[in-house]
């Protein structure tokens, strides 16, 4: 029986993060929500967009880390945001398009490795004279997403994304060579 991880990815808006991620082999389940803000009730998405809650739009995604490591699930989060901007991810400008990556309090061995990979990515991104702006923390809460942001791609295929269909056939088909 393998054990089940659980990281929480903000990329921009939750729409394209969670679609690519809900693709990946490996990945059991993904949820859009609201990542670590101040409001401890009505978390909602038109509350978040007032911009002063301090919530991310992020996806919590659980996976196996037999079958998919931590790695390769961080790679493909690189691949698709611009780590050198803050509150912004391609047409989608707020705070709550910050990103970030969070894993659940108490997780000391996640939060390592978590650690680990997005130092080596800083010293990429500042190794070009950009700044890293991708929060890396511990997660201090988390609210699932309205019902109509759960799998919205699904349900809307044409739907706007920042994370254009060709990126992310594209990573899925790099992850899928190995």
């Amino acid at each position: 029986m393998s054990v089940v991880q659980t990281i929480y990815l903000a990329g921009g808006c939750f729409w394209g993060v969670e679609e690519l991620f809900r693709q990946i082999p490996g990945v059991i389940s993904t949820q859009a929500g609201y990542a670590n803000g101040i409001l401890t009730t009505d978390v909602t998405y038109e509350r978040v967009c007032q911009g002063d809650t301090g919530f991310r739009e992020t996806v919590r995604v659980s996976f196996d880390p037999t079958v998919v490591a931590l790695g390769r699930l961080l790679w493909a989060y690189f691949q698709v945001i611009d780590p050198t901007i803050e509150n912004r991810q391609g047409n989608d400008v707020g705070t709550q398009y910050q990103a970030g990556i969070y894993w659940e309090a108490g997780d000391v061995g996640l939060g390592t490795i978590i650690r680990r990979i997005a130092d080596e990515e800083r010293a990429r991104v500042e190794a070009q004279r950009l700044p890293f702006r991708v929060e890396v923390q511990e997660l201090a809460s988390f609210f699932a997403a309205e019902a109509y942001h759960q799998h919205y791609l699904i349900k809307n295929p044409g739907g706007y994304c920042h994370i254009a269909p060709l990126e992310m056939r594209t990573v899925l088909a790099a992850l899928a060579k190995g």
